[in-house]
């Protein structure tokens, strides 16, 4: 299996198809695994790489979280872009790695040719996500359909990883501060952001996006009205094609 060294780590990539790359990014508590579905159709218009961030996945595993886990998994990212010696590439970040994808936009601008950023609660945690985090990590612990998918994307350690992004998510919010370590004012790469309207998970998507667009004129929005957590896998067939045109247009 392919992996590449990162602060003395050896964390997972895969490359699939041929074409201009893509790197898809995974959300919190997942992995690579969550994009299997994807990857026949991506990998037919583009080379698709994954990684599976720091202690996740099939990646060598941590104490600990970073407090600042979507920047430092933006360094993972960058080093594997180095490691593949990438000038450039388009980048899909789901929920969480929506927010390591914007970090990586905002910290090298130069790497990042297309940005689309799906599925996230905005610049910081919502109250209403922070609130129910501890009670619903726990419920999903004893529910069939949560524990199948964090044991295929992590195997037989995978509560120990879901504990260690709560403790990430209470330690992070305690500092009171923003997801980016720039504001999204200073973001300057081609970006779209997506969502659902009906997002289990992060609440008002249509508010949250539109003062995030208040702050930076660039972003594009593109709201679909139904679907679940996150839009690209509940709206699979159509966040592709508007993706795939967003991208091709931009080479």
């Amino acid at each position: 299996m392919p992996y590449f060294p990162f602060e003395n780590k050896n964390i997972f990539y895969n490359i699939s198809g041929e074409g201009q790359p893509l790197l898809l990014l995974h959300g919190n508590t997942a992995s690579s695994v969550m994009f299997e579905s994807l990857i026949d159709k991506y990998s037919q218009d583009f080379q698709v790489i994954v990684i599976d961030f720091p202690g996740h996945g099939q990646s060598d595993r941590l104490e600990r979280f970073e407090v600042d886990f979507w920047n430092y998994n933006a360094k993972a990212c960058k080093q594997l872009l180095d490691f593949l010696a990438l000038d450039k590439v388009s980048v899909i970040g789901a929920s969480g790695g929506a927010l390591v994808g914007i970090n990586l936009a905002l910290e090298y601008p130069e790497r990042i040719q297309y940005l689309v950023a799906d599925s996230f609660e905005g610049e910081i945690l919502l109250n209403s996500y922070l609130n129910s985090l501890p009670n619903n990590r726990e419920q999903g612990k004893n529910n069939d359909y949560a524990k199948s998918f964090w044991f295929n994307n992590h195997g037989d350690d995978w509560e120990r990883i879901v504990d260690l992004d709560t403790e990430m998510l209470l330690n992070f919010s305690r500092l009171n501060k923003s997801f980016f370590n720039k504001p999204i004012s200073a973001l300057t790469v081609p970006t779209l952001i997506t969502g659902s309207k009906q997002d289990e998970f992060c609440d008002h998507l249509d508010v949250i996006y539109s003062d995030l667009k208040k702050k930076n004129d660039m972003l594009e929005i593109h709201l679909f009205d139904k679907g679940n957590h996150p839009a690209m896998l509940s709206n699979a067939n159509e966040f592709y094609q508007i993706v795939k045109r967003e991208i091709i247009s931009k080479e």
